[in-house]
């Protein structure tokens, strides 16, 4: 937005008789807690779906009750705004994040305006696990009700509309037989029905078409190549490109209808060859494909069947030349997280395009138990490779598959311990990539005793290290978990009793190297300032007016 557009969207906001279930104002003169910023982001992030509001906005350095403009020195520097964004966002069902985050100059006061997106249609906005709400003007826990009413909304299935100018002709020969022989993989029993069906019949049985007529589910499985106009503004095309070990664009083609056809075709793009590493002990097998194959089928099946068609975009698959595939698609993802999808195993209750993926179920493309995406997770749990990465930033589903082992230690510590279940697995392999998480993850790893250190920085505990033979494993272990504080308080005594009249930036240059690897040079530095005055409040050492520490 430009400042002539924020500054009309402010006064707008302030002419509001008072605060309501979207828009909310603080003070913030100079901090906000950020646990509270993100409530705040699921509260007025489902209120303005129920509202019927393309977004909310949360506004600091403006008084709540009176309007007045009194200005906010919270997270000044842009990078800091940017970090936020980030924060935010590692929290949030799907990953969404705020629309925009504004800095406003009103009378040489400063304004920051926060809009927040309204949450998806049928998708209720979490953060940190817990939905809110609005009751006037108080957070509250989201109630069943409202949850309830996002929940069951529905919006009209694009892929099961009529293509009323379409018909048998625009299909693609090729891409009918090979429907046929993917329907009868999947269905046997229906082998003599098959061979009595007019493709008319078949298509209908096959819920491509509904009664004889041509849906925009087949002409994108199965349309010719010049029927894609069919489908108006949607750019049914699939672009792959392949990069080489620099970043560089050493390939690329654009794939377009059949669908159905197009799998097939991207498949034999991607450079699958042998992969050769290591065995550890008789764990590890000395080759095998860089892919499961099933590993670049499924998520591209995935992205045909849940993009948002009625957004601009083609689906790309981007191969890093012996390293690793992206998949990416535009539109949200409506179960709201991988982790829910994995445990629960079991089909959708709700999807985008209903008409298209019942289609694709017929013709053995997608999983019919919706365990596609948890066999993927297991065929790269079974090989010792990163687990899949799943990231839903600015309106895309993007799937990252590692193609080979990047964390040797790590594979290790699975292969040591086989009782660790896939749930395990993908929450050690969060703390590993020292991404967030959730309050009841973190109580659940401690629990099972896999983790020590404070949250954020969390890291795998001795137990799980232990039992591995790796000498780099017990190194990164100790520089983690850094020089408990009673032993930094005897170092610093035992430094000040040899050195008295000490620089406490002396000290720190004795202690930053000590302490734990996951601190940064800031939090090892308050930290060596909290045990200084701690020290000090209990009279065992002293400061003079130059700021030199001795002993008390």
């Amino acid at each position: 937005m430009t400042e002539p557009e924020l500054q009309a969207k402010l006064e707008e906001l302030l002419s509001l008789p008072s605060e309501n279930e979207v828009v909310e104002f603080k003070e913030a003169k100079t901090s906000y807690d950020i646990e509270k910023l993100g409530q705040y982001f699921s509260a007025l992030s489902n209120e303005a779906n129920l509202a019927g509001r393309p977004c909310a906005w949360l506004v600091f350095g403006v008084v709540d009750k009176t309007h007045e403009i009194i200005g906010s020195t919270f997270k000044q520097q842009g990078v800091e705004l940017n970090k936020l964004k980030k924060v935010i966002a590692d929290k949030t069902t799907n990953r969404i994040g705020f629309q925009g985050v504004y800095d406003l100059k009103v009378n040489s006061k400063r304004v920051v305006m926060f809009q927040i997106p309204s949450a998806p249609a049928g998708l209720p906005m979490a953060f940190d696990g817990h939905y809110y709400g609005r009751d006037h003007e108080s957070i509250v826990a989201l109630n069943s009700e409202k949850y309830e009413r996002i929940r069951t909304q529905s919006s009209p299935d694009w892929s099961s509309e009529i293509v009323t100018d379409a018909s048998i002709v625009d299909l693609d020969e090729e891409a009918v037989s090979k429907a046929k022989f993917e329907f009868l993989r999947r269905n046997p029993q229906k082998k003599d029905d098959l061979e009595d069906w007019s493709d008319h019949k078949f298509l209908d049985k096959a819920k491509l078409t509904r009664n004889g007529r041509i849906t925009r589910t087949a002409i994108l499985l199965l349309g010719k190549e010049e029927s894609e106009h069919f489908l108006g503004s949607c750019d049914a095309k699939i672009r792959w490109v392949l990069k080489n070990s620099f970043g560089e664009t050493e390939g690329s083609e654009i794939i377009c209808l059949p669908m159905l056809l197009a799998i097939d075709k991207v498949y034999l793009k991607i450079r699958n060859i042998e992969y050769r590493y290591a065995k550890e002990g008789t764990l590890f097998p000395e080759k095998l494909l860089r892919y499961d194959p099933f590993n670049i089928r499924e998520p591209l099946n995935n992205c045909i069947a849940h993009r948002d068609y009625a957004l601009s975009g083609r689906i790309n698959v981007v191969e890093f030349e012996n390293e690793k595939l992206v998949f990416s698609n535009v539109g949200t993802f409506i179960p709201g997280s991988v982790e829910r999808v994995v445990k629960r195993d079991t089909p959708e209750e709700r999807y985008r395009n209903t008409f298209l993926v019942e289609a694709m179920r017929n013709l053995n493309m997608v999983e019919t138990e919706g365990g596609g995406i948890k066999k993927v997770f297991k065929n790269q749990k079974e090989r010792f490779f990163p687990l899949p990465e799943y990231e839903f930033t600015d309106g895309k589903v993007t799937v990252t598959i590692q193609g080979k082992v990047l964390d040797m230690e790590f594979a290790r510590i699975l292969a040591q311990n086989q009782a660790l279940t896939l749930d395990d697995i993908m929450l050690l392999d969060k703390v590993q990539k020292r991404k967030a998480v959730t309050k009841s993850e973190l109580q659940y790893l401690r629990l099972g005793g896999f983790i020590e250190g404070r949250n954020p920085n969390i890291f795998l505990s001795f137990h799980v290290v232990k039992p591995i033979p790796s000498d780099k494993l017990k190194v990164d272990y100790m520089n983690n978990k850094g020089l408990d504080d009673k032993y930094i308080r005897k170092m610093i005594l035992d430094y000040l009793r040899q050195f008295p009249n000490s620089k406490k930036n002396t000290l720190e240059t004795l202690l930053i190297p000590k302490m734990s690897s996951l601190l940064n040079e800031q939090k090892k530095k308050k930290k060596i300032s909290n045990l200084l005055f701690a020290l000090k409040m209990k009279g065992l050492i002293t400061v003079n007016n130059s700021y030199e520490w001795s002993l008390g």
